[in-house]
């Protein structure tokens, strides 16, 4: 399953290469790209995964990046 969310507030590419780097780390993660131009995140996982992984990636966003919001796309 496929989710995508934008990243409201990413404002460089490093943010964006931390983030996708951080989020591919959380178990159950199959793969996770951010894509700076379109400020775009999309996670891949299995379902019943789903709600635990979008959650720890929130978490991991707003740590890594205070002023970036993750938003449904």
């Amino acid at each position: 399953m496929k989710k995508s969310f934008k990243l409201v507030g990413l404002d460089c590419a490093n943010c964006a290469a931390k983030i996708e780097t951080a989020v591919q780390k959380i178990d159950g993660v199959q793969s996770a790209t951010v894509s700076f131009m379109t400020t775009k995140m999309t996670i891949e996982a299995e379902r019943e995964e789903m709600p635990a992984i979008v959650e720890q990636a929130e978490a991991l966003v707003k740590k890594l990046e205070p002023d970036v919001k993750m938003v449904k796309a």
